[in-house]
């Protein structure tokens, strides 16, 4: 559960359809009105892509999951956490398609870790946001409430060895990768020599952590692509952070990519910690809750949930707007599958960092 990062792996996924047919089985009835969700129908329901043709029910039908095939595979995304961690696989969500083709009740049958469970999920969410309207099943010409199964397949595949952020293209794959010239040492002593604290910081004890990706060119020049402020320490914090990673600019062996060099990201994390005398209880209280935020990451990927939750808490306690303590427990709770929890963690993290990584994943976590 690493913190966000806008780099990619070396991978790129091609999620695959995968219809399944359902038996004749009544989902639940209700006797005092037509309220049955059918898992079957006399007439299945189908994506309205393909009304309009003057053809067969059956030959609708067929075109009408290539055309959902179609909007899943323009809509999808790979989860990062997905495609690092290797997880391939069949997602298995389920919906109720009401009798004027709204949709309702999605959930999440068959889930494959890493986040695809809930991107899956998100694609459900899209089709009820755009109120898009199935052509409902039918039984005896009548429209009904019909149960439908939808798997959804995500597949790794090899990537290009580079990808587009803007103008930039940005390569991930090296035959020798960036480096700093000195060493990784010699850039840690290098940051650390040349961070200076805001001095405006010390009045309210500032702390925390600023991120910022690196564009490092075919020269070893530095350009800043991204920055993130993790506890809002504000624009004096900014303009250090950039200082000091604009500082290593022609410190860098660039990477190369078939005996040519080609521009790269990095990605760096600096720490602020106030100075003053007065702020040392609150510096101590930071590091028990980094501590604490690390313990429980191990207990968690450890296969002791409940554990490394509690131990995030006790961080989170103490430092209740770190938008990194936040997002370490989102992402648990979201692999936990309880999207309430994770919604509430994320959709801080969201306020606090002004990141956009979120804003597809939001509106389903949080319906």
């Amino acid at each position: 559960m690493n913190r966000k990062s806008m780099r990619k792996s070396g991978w790129w996924c091609i999620p695959m359809l995968l219809l399944l047919s359902s038996g004749p089985v009544v989902y639940s009835q209700t006797a005092a009105a037509d309220t049955t969700v059918y898992v079957v129908a006399e007439e299945p329901p189908r994506f309205p892509a393909c009304e309009t043709l003057d053809t067969t029910i059956e030959f609708k039908n067929q075109c009408a999951q290539q055309q959902l095939l179609s909007f899943i595979n323009r809509n999808i995304y790979y989860p990062i956490e997905a495609r690092q961690n290797g997880n391939e696989g069949t997602v298995v969500l389920s919906f109720i398609i009401e009798k004027d083709g709204a949709l309702s009740n999605p959930k999440i049958l068959k889930d494959i870790g890493g986040g695809c469970g809930v991107e899956a999920l998100r694609l459900i969410q899209l089709m009820i946001d755009q109120e898009v309207k199935w052509v409902p099943g039918k039984n005896k010409g009548q429209p009904v409430r019909t149960l439908y199964n939808l798997p959804v397949r995500f597949k790794l595949t090899e990537a290009p060895p580079y990808e587009v952020m803007g103008r930039d293209t940005i390569w991930t794959v090296f035959d020798e990768p960036l480096e700093y010239r000195a060493g990784n040492d010699a850039l840690m002593e290098h940051l650390n020599k040349e961070l200076n604290y805001p001095t405006v910081g010390n009045d309210s004890c500032l702390i925390g952590v600023i991120d910022l990706q690196l564009l490092i060119d075919r020269r070893g020049n530095v350009r800043i692509l991204n920055l993130t402020d993790y506890n809002d320490l504000g624009f004096e914090f900014w303009n250090e952070a950039v200082e000091v990673a604009t500082s290593t600019s022609g410190k860098w062996k660039p990477a190369v990519y078939k005996e040519a060099k080609v521009p790269a990201a990095y990605d760096l994390s600096l720490t602020f910690v106030p100075e003053a005398s007065k702020c040392k209880a609150r510096v101590e209280a930071y590091s028990a809750a980094a501590t604490l935020i690390n313990e429980g990451v191990e207990l968690f990927n450890s296969e002791q949930q409940e554990a490394g939750i509690a131990k995030m808490s006790a961080a989170i306690d103490k430092f209740p707007r770190d938008a990194n303590f936040l997002y370490v427990r989102g992402q648990a709770y979201l692999e936990m599958n309880k999207f309430p929890e994770a919604c509430a963690d994320l959709s801080l993290v969201k306020s606090i960092a002004s990141v956009d990584w979120f804003d597809s994943l939001l509106p389903v976590l949080c319906r």
